[in-house]
């Protein structure tokens, strides 16, 4: 094997090639008097497979396992090293592909069986050695276990919201205009009509269900009720609602077995609670995607990138072209910005920010933004295990005395500043 010319870190490295049912490991090991001893070896995807892997590598006293990430493949292999003890890296595929010194490495490898895989394993090993990668973070078992739940929950979400948007849509095919009177269709009171209409009671009837201030729009409601609802308007309007009936409630228990789960870690909840905009759910969603401790991170930036919120840098020649996030962890990117969301709407600095924001961007760019900050504060928040305290800064007031000198300039510059009034007579 060619020279690197670097000092290695690590003397007895492994490499995994991860496929669906085969796995092709090269371990290297440096020996006493500085030669490589290089051996592979080939697995299955079964978990004899995997447990034998794992004891042929303990045998071995490999140091550190490297492998990439593979779609979901290589958590099962994960899981059985990390069962056996043996330190495992899961590394970034798209930087191990460009990191510069493989054809030079490799030139030794043509001659092998199976080279593709065998070189792409030991390509990993060899990384490894040196110090030439870094690992992904990869949380403990107990929260890989919660995603499993905390991102079928996601799924479920986003299902209800179909099947309510599928009801709205039926609703209007059939002239019921209901989702133009009320504010949201899945309220006690909408829901309640709509069972109302598939039963088939009267509009008197109907109603009689309105709540609150929605009683007030009795004339509207009747206008909006009086629709042409075929037998097959119904057959689908009832098996919708069967349909979102039981996605909340499957939705309700999957919060219940969240919140119960989030015991270890009550003191990390009750901290992200003091943000404005995020619940006991959301706090629990997020906790289950970052942990709480952020020492693996190291800092809000590191964070930040990760989680996809980050203003990319791409600059040329002194220009600055784009400011676009990069990639990341999408999940908690979507649920920070759902937090952001529900925060604009709040009396706290995040919404002052939000307002401030939307002078000059658009609403996406300033939920961004708050995202931003958002993951941030809970990155302090969690190492100094302090909880939010909103410091009362008017941001708007702040972005006028910043923007002010500017603004009065380019007012003056096109005419559009007032002239100052003449003086009275005899003063």
């Amino acid at each position: 094997m060619a020279e690197l010319g670097l000092q290695a870190l690590h003397r007895r490295v492994a490499g995994i090639d991860v496929h669906r049912m085969l796995h092709v490991v090269t371990v290297l090991i440096e020996q006493e008097d500085g030669s490589m001893q290089r051996q592979a070896r080939e697995f299955g995807g079964f978990r004899r497979d995997c447990r034998a892997l794992a004891e042929w590598l303990r045998e071995l006293k490999v140091e550190l396992v490297v492998m990439e990430s593979t779609g979901i493949y290589w958590k099962s292999v994960y899981a059985h090293l990390e069962n056996a003890g043996i330190a495992a890296w899961v590394v970034n595929a798209h930087r191990i592909k460009h990191v510069p010194g493989r054809k030079t490495v490799m030139a030794d490898m043509a001659d092998m069986a199976d080279m593709a895989d065998m070189a792409d394993s030991e390509w990993l090993a060899v990384l490894a050695r040196f110090g030439l990668v870094k690992p992904s973070f990869i949380p403990p078992k107990d929260l890989r276990e919660l995603r499993l739940i905390s991102r079928y929950r996601r799924k479920l979400s986003a299902m209800l919201a179909a099947e309510t948007n599928r009801m709205h849509k039926v609703l209007d095919d059939g002239g019921i205009k209901l989702g133009g009177v009320v504010s949201d269709i899945n309220g006690v009171s909408a829901r309640a009509m709509v069972n109302a209409l598939i039963e088939g009671q009267p509009i008197e009837h109907i109603l009689g269900l309105a709540r609150g201030k929605l009683k007030q729009k009795s004339e509207e409601l009747s206008a909006s009720l009086e629709g042409d609802l075929s037998t097959r308007h119904l057959f689908v309007l009832a098996h919708l609602e069967t349909h979102i009936q039981t996605l909340e409630q499957q939705l309700a228990e999957i919060d219940t077995c969240l919140l119960n789960a989030m015991q270890p870690y009550a003191w990390a909840h009750q901290l992200l609670q003091t943000i404005p905009g995020i619940d006991k759910i959301a706090a629990a969603l997020i906790l289950i995607e970052i942990g709480d401790d952020m020492a693996r991170f190291g800092r809000p930036e590191s964070l930040a990138n990760w989680a996809a919120l980050s203003p990319g840098n791409n600059e040329s020649a002194g220009k600055r072209k784009s400011g676009r996030t990069g990639h990341g962890n999408a999940v908690i990117r979507f649920i920070l910005c759902e937090c952001a969301n529900a925060a604009r709407n709040t009396k706290s600095t995040l919404a002052a920010k939000y307002r401030s924001l939307m002078v000059r961007k658009s609403h996406k760019k300033a939920i961004i933004a708050i995202a931003h900050k958002m993951i941030r504060l809970i990155f302090l928040m969690l190492s100094r295990r302090q909880p939010y305290i909103d410091p009362g800064t008017d941001y708007a007031e702040m972005s006028a005395k910043k923007n002010a000198p500017r603004w009065i300039k380019q007012l003056k510059a096109i005419g559009r500043w007032p002239a100052p009034k003449p003086a009275a007579a005899g003063t």
